[in-house]
């Protein structure tokens, strides 16, 4: 169910995640059905079992992470996800017929639509459990830094607030923690 749903949130997301974002005053009523809804994703995430520790923090390269991961730049956040191979076969399993490249879908969102997003994401896209790395654009100018910054500490609020685990990499590899 939550795969079908992805992609029309994937179309809706990409093409709204590429427009400025302007952010209106929040009123009582918007930050209550914000709280709901986040209740309401949170609750749904809670389906995907708690990390293992010990298969994510051997992962050393983002080429073979296969949870969800974001790329935050400066307007938006790329939300990078593996899909899991539908055939249970070892056959033929990330070569030529079966590449991992096709199961990857990489979609620019903006940062307040987040949580729909990730919580579009299927369930066996999580097979380390429910964590998700992080990490900044590496082309980002310097006069872009701080608002990356900004759009950073917020992507990582949101899933601290949804009650994801946040793996933060680094350019040369994951950040000690």
């Amino acid at each position: 169910m939550r795969a079908i749903a992805l992609i029309p949130v994937a179309l809706t997301l990409t093409l709204a995640g590429c427009s400025p974002a302007t952010t209106p005053p929040v009123s009582r009523d918007a930050a209550t059905q914000l709280r709901h809804q986040t209740e309401s994703v949170r609750h749904d995430l809670e389906q995907i079992p708690l990390p293992s520790k010990s298969r994510y923090l051997a992962v050393h390269s983002l080429t073979i992470w296969e949870n969800p991961y974001l790329t935050i730049q400066g307007s938006m956040v790329t939300l990078h996800v593996t899909v899991a191979d539908a055939n249970t076969s070892t056959l033929g399993v990330g070569g030529m017929l079966r590449p991992v490249g096709a199961r990857r879908q990489d979609l620019n969102v903006r940062t307040s639509d987040l949580p729909a997003a990730i919580n579009a994401i299927p369930q066996n896209a999580w097979p380390y459990g429910r964590v998700v790395a992080v990490e900044e654009a590496h082309d980002a100018p310097a006069s872009a830094r701080p608002e990356l910054r900004r759009n950073m500490e917020a992507a990582i609020k949101t899933l601290s607030d949804l009650g994801v685990i946040v793996y933060e990499w680094q350019d040369n590899g994951p950040a000690v923690h």
